[in-house]
């Protein structure tokens, strides 16, 4: 008689495998063998492809990281002319940009100084507003897979821009690739531009005049706009806006910006609660009560004289 065999297949070679298999020791332990070379082969692409077929263009990578790189490091001159008009000095400019680089968080502790704020208290409301930066590490820990020394150098890269270029790749060697362009880049220019603006800033006189404040807020929002697809990111994004907007003239700087972070348990909470009342309202009624009298009794409600 033939050896029966079940339906499950090995992982390594898809062929069924013997019931006689599964009770001998020896078989058991080619099992495991084939499971764990099965756990540890690379995972496919998103649509099955192999690795390799799943990574971008090394050129296409380079060019879109180049881009956000350029356009965001840019607005480093609008922060070396803003921390300037707050009062800080050529090097503290600087210093904030080699150390902190954090784009939003520079920019919300030079305008709480700006606006006469205790420099604690801006210095504290900036570090919270940073503490994103800690939420988009644990994501990218996994995408980029960097170990040793590389990990600390890249946690200094860790920003908005970074994050949405990283992400957007579809494997781990383009993910690596457009961080450390992305990074690279941003860090060069941003400094750069830094010094430009602060030594320029007398020459420009009132800063306040050009708007150039607006400039890194600007260059998130244009980064932000393209990754809102879904109705839940939209609603999400304007009520973040809606609370800003509402809060910002009544409260202290950088205030505003930690309550608009509020929006998002908001929606989704309005969401879950919008589902359940769905769930309740397309769910089966339940028998009536002479129904379930007529059920208890054994007697059809149609057979009642």
């Amino acid at each position: 008689m033939a050896e029966q065999t079940d339906s499950a297949a090995t992982p390594e070679a898809g062929r069924p495998v013997p019931v006689t298999a599964r009770t001998d020791p020896a078989g058991r332990a080619e099992i495991r063998t084939a499971q764990v070379r099965a756990f540890e082969r690379p995972a496919t692409g998103a649509h099955g492809e192999s690795p390799s077929e799943s990574e971008r263009p090394a050129a296409a990578v380079i060019r879109d990281a180049l881009g956000v790189g350029v356009a965001v490091g840019l607005s480093g001159f609008a922060f070396g002319v803003t921390s300037a008009g707050a009062g800080l000095s050529l090097w503290q400019s600087c210093a904030l940009s080699l150390l902190v680089f954090t784009g939003a968080s520079q920019f919300a502790l030079v305008g709480a100084l700006a606006a006469g704020g205790n420099p604690y208290t801006a210095a504290a409301g900036a570090f919270f507003l940073g503490v994103r930066n800690a939420f988009y590490g644990l994501r990218l820990s996994a995408v980029l897979g960097y170990r040793g020394a590389a990990r600390p150098l890249a946690a200094h890269w860790v920003i908005d821009e970074t994050t949405a270029v990283t992400l957007a790749q579809p494997g781990r060697r383009s993910a690596r690739l457009g961080f450390t362009v992305t990074g690279l880049s941003l860090y060069v220019l941003w400094n750069l531009t830094t010094l430009a603006g602060a030594l320029g800033a007398r020459a420009l006189g009132d800063t306040a005049a050009w708007g150039l404040d607006a400039a890194g807020p600007a260059v998130f929002v244009a980064l932000l706009a393209p990754m809102l697809r879904t109705a839940v990111e939209r609603c999400t994004a304007g009520l973040a806006v809606l609370l800003l907007m509402v809060t910002l003239p009544v409260l202290p700087a950088g205030v505003p910006v930690l309550l608009s972070a509020l929006a998002a348990p908001a929606v989704l909470a309005f969401q879950g609660r919008r589902r359940t009342s769905a769930a309740r309202e397309t769910a089966p009624a339940g028998p009536s009560s002479q129904e379930r009298a007529d059920a208890d009794r054994g007697t059809p409600g149609e057979d009642r004289a």
